[in-house]
């Protein structure tokens, strides 16, 4: 599956049955699809959302594909638009085209056609992937994941340096090699080196290189991971745990695009692009002294912030669908269906492990499951605590009459007990600063040790 940006389209047609049949047909063939029965529809979608493909009917109820095609021609050029019709005719074809279609087909038409054309139109618009890999999927439609793919698709089209700024989980690292292949350094490495992975005296050889009787059992010189990545990508993943020793080097190589082998005295110029990733808070960080302000400034060209889960809740569904899906493939079964009840206990957890503990939650349930179905049942192997989005406080259930400090104590102690009793969690979900949340638990006089 290929991510987002290359693999969603919209299909616009006042008939549900050719709605559906669309809709079914692209996802099978891993596309993401998006429906809307006519023209108004189609347009509020297409104000918070980009698709790089349009598939559109020209006859329906509330306005032709024509003119929708028109309008999108003016606020999304580069989108390529196939249109469809059962009244197939010269004027009108002539009309489409000069409107800014790139195919026109009619009805009815078979989906081998119709495939073919989408191919034929996309490869003409420089929009066919150049990645096809599981392992390479990044899945969504929410709005924040959507601008955090198009800032990354800006920062690839340039030379400079990202920094990735999220929480574990939410997919830096394929943020980080969907820049590179997006990029003119694409055919050339990428090359990654985790900076908590690697032992502190040996992080420096791993990433310079070193000459040979450098140090104790060097036996032979070795190229670092600076020049393994010559004209390509080197991604320094979780860079917060850099070591304060090391990053005045790590300086001067990103200035310089030079960098010297342990044990050597000569430089060795580099023409690499740099992409940092940290779960950590790097202004932080340099405020308490452990990260140095020179080397946060030259990482921070391009900031890169990518939404945690629960920021984008309605993609739980679809990555619940995707991750069913690669696993059901991988285990050579049908893929089971989910239970809408299932779903609705997806949507009401937490998730601090962000994607990554979806997709390792859906690993075991498909592995677990021997049916052809996941059931509410089945949410019994998540562990952590399910709890709705913003926590049940209807007039009813609190009284006609309830002060509003009663309510604030509510809401409080509820959301709290949705977390956990986690105060960082709990003030992200009530929109205010953990200070907040602390002076509020003193002042409605809740156990402090029971929520830390």
């Amino acid at each position: 599956m290929n991510t987002l940006t290359t693999k969603s389209l919209l299909v616009v047609d006042d008939e549900p049955g050719m709605r559906m049949a669309l809709k079914t047909n692209f996802e099978r063939e891993g596309w993401l699809v998006t429906v809307a029965s006519g023209s108004t529809e189609a347009l509020r979608k297409l104000e918070c959302q980009r698709f790089p493909l349009v598939i559109t009917d020209v006859r329906m109820p509330d306005g032709d594909g024509i003119q929708l095609m028109r309008s999108l021609r003016a606020s999304s050029p580069a989108t390529a638009v196939i249109v469809l019709t059962a009244f197939g005719n010269v004027p009108e074809a002539v009309e489409a085209m000069r409107g800014g279609a790139c195919d026109y087909l009619t009805k009815p038409i078979s989906f081998e056609e119709l495939q073919s054309a989408v191919e034929r139109v996309m490869r003409q618009a420089g929009s066919l992937p150049k990645i096809a890999a599981p392992s390479g999927a990044i899945v969504g439609t929410a709005v924040s994941l959507l601008r955090a793919l198009e800032r990354a698709r800006h920062a690839a089209r340039t030379d400079a340096d990202v920094l990735i700024e999220a929480e574990s989980g939410t997919g830096k690292e394929l943020f980080a090699r969907y820049i590179h292949e997006n990029s003119d350094r694409r055919n050339r490495p990428f090359v990654a080196v985790n900076c908590a992975a690697v032992p502190e005296h040996l992080l420096e050889s791993e990433l310079f290189g070193h000459v040979r009787g450098a140090f104790t059992g060097a036996t032979a010189s070795k190229a670092g991971k600076f020049e393994l990545a010559e004209g390509g990508t080197l991604l320094l993943d979780e860079i917060g745990e850099m070591p304060l020793h090391l990053q005045p080097k790590l300086l001067r190589a990103l200035q310089e695009r030079e960098i010297e082998r342990l044990g050597d005295t000569r430089g060795t110029p580099v023409n690499i692009r740099i992409i940092a990733t940290t779960n950590a808070s790097l202004p932080a960080m340099v405020e308490q002294g452990k990260f140095r302000a020179d080397l946060y400034y030259r990482l921070n060209v391009i900031p890169l912030p990518i939404p945690p889960l629960r920021e984008r809740r309605e993609d739980i569904p679809v990555l619940a669908d995707f991750f069913a899906r690669k696993f059901a493939s991988e285990a050579g079964r049908p893929m089971p269906i989910l239970h809408p009840g299932f779903i609705s206990g997806l949507e009401a957890h937490t998730w601090p492990g962000n994607v990554r503990e979806l997709g390792n939650f859906m690993r075991r349930v498909l592995t677990l499951s021997d049916g052809n179905e996941i059931g509410p049942e089945c949410l019994k192997e998540l562990s952590g605590t399910i709890c709705p989005r913003t926590p049940s406080m209807s007039p009813a259930s609190l009284g006609a009459g309830t002060s509003m400090r009663e309510f604030e104590r509510h809401l409080l102690e509820a959301t709290l007990q949705c977390t956990g009793g986690n105060r960082t969690r709990t003030a992200e979900m009530l929109g205010v600063s953990l200070r907040t949340i602390r002076n509020k638990i003193r002042e409605h006089g809740l156990p402090p040790r029971r929520y830390a």
